[in-house]
């Protein structure tokens, strides 16, 4: 295998832990088992391994009741899930130009399909919206304001608080898409008074991909709709989809492989402590910043106000996709170039007409000596 840097923990997490790995082939190799559909041990040890995934999941996102963390197969499912199982005909939902597809795609069809209204907030140049914008344009019919808590574009860290609070206050339900945060920040259901959130297992939890979560909270689990019924290995006389949670939205056999993998993911950041790695990636981000900063040759965007670690840039007179392939020939570096998934972020940010941006993001077990080879990389190719 060959030496590379890996720079695209915003896509997805590499590597895992060594613990993810193992656990997920002992569990092939030595179970097997479904999870809710047994009793015998290999059963019931795979059922104990679900709930505590979902206790370390409640725990490190300050919920009240594990039964209320649903496991779903990707951040992308969790968002559906949430928007589809939430939003009615005619119903009015606000959202901003920084979310990712995740939430404009079901919105653009709920718009198409239902004569479903949707603002969608402005962003400043750094990538983050008014709070007070986003009171301004609630109506009498807003039955959801759905948000991402980090732009996968800049990694401007939009204010979630305030968003909660004006949601709790005019009693508007409230998502968050905590997908580039949930693992490499502290993310707080009740700092937030967020209803939902939704974020993938392959990301900062560190887990493989295939695996997503859904936090609701009591009134979320009694007023949200599944949009997936089927078997649950519960209550299986009845011709109605179970009432009881989580039964009543993981329909299907879950990924145990997966979960497995994600638990152990889970107590790899309960080890080190989420502070820490907060800390490590703050400290990388801005040294890749600050390396670029006197580059007139590169522009950089976002800011320097509250963010993750995602950095955005275009070399001049280059096109990201070729900054990306340079960056591979010559260091092997490996980043994301276009638009992220997140097509109205770079309206905002004037990089359309460019073809997007080179994002580079770290991660957990990235080093300083990588961020510098990167700087190195990065000035070689300024100078071409």
């Amino acid at each position: 295998m060959r030496s590379r840097i890996y720079l695209d923990h915003a896509a997805t997490s590499w590597p895992k832990p060594e613990s993810v790995y193992r656990t997920m082939d002992d569990y092939a190799r030595e179970s097997g088992a479904p999870a809710g559909r047994g009793s015998y041990r290999e059963a019931i040890e795979v059922e104990r391994t679900i709930n505590q995934t979902r206790q370390a999941i409640a725990q490190l996102i300050e919920a009240d009741d594990p039964r209320r963390i649903l496991f779903t197969y990707s951040g992308t499912d969790s968002l559906t899930l949430a928007i589809r199982g939430l939003v009615k005909p005619k119903d009015h939902v606000i959202t901003t130009v920084c979310d990712h597809n995740s939430v404009l795609r079901p919105l653009h069809h709920l718009e198409q399909q239902q004569d479903v209204a949707v603002t969608r907030i402005g962003a400043d140049a750094e990538g983050r919206i008014l709070p007070e914008d986003l009171a301004e344009s609630i109506r009498p019919n807003t039955s959801l304001i759905a948000m991402v808590h980090a732009s996968n574009v800049t990694g401007a860290l939009q204010p979630a608080d305030k968003v909660g609070e004006i949601a709790r206050e005019r009693g508007i339900p409230f998502l968050l898409d905590a997908a580039q945060t949930l693992g490499h920040l502290p993310v707080s259901v009740r700092d937030f008074q967020c209803d939902l959130l939704a974020a993938p297992g392959h990301k900062g939890l560190l887990g493989p991909t295939g695996t997503g979560i859904l936090y609701l909270s009591e009134e979320m689990s009694k007023r949200l709709t599944p949009i997936r019924m089927g078997g649950t290995g519960s209550q299986s006389e009845r011709d109605e989809q179970p009432e009881t949670l989580p039964d009543k939205f993981e329909s299907g056999n879950l990924n145990v492989p997966g979960i497995v993998g994600l638990h152990a993911g889970l107590r790899y950041i309960q080890e080190r402590g989420i502070q820490e790695i907060a800390e490590h990636e703050e400290t990388l981000t801005q040294q890749l910043r600050q390396g670029l900063a006197d580059l007139q040759s590169i522009q950089l965007y976002g800011g320097d106000g509250p963010s993750v670690g995602v950095v955005s840039l275009n070399v001049q007179s280059q096109e990201p996709q070729e900054t990306a392939v340079l960056l591979d020939q010559i260091g092997s570096i490996q980043a994301r170039a276009g638009f992220h998934c997140a097509p109205m972020m770079h309206d905002s940010l004037n990089t359309r007409q460019l073809g997007g941006t080179l994002r580079l993001s770290v991660g957990p077990f990235n080093t300083a000596q990588e961020i510098q080879t990167t700087l190195q990389v990065l000035h070689q190719i300024a100078d071409l």
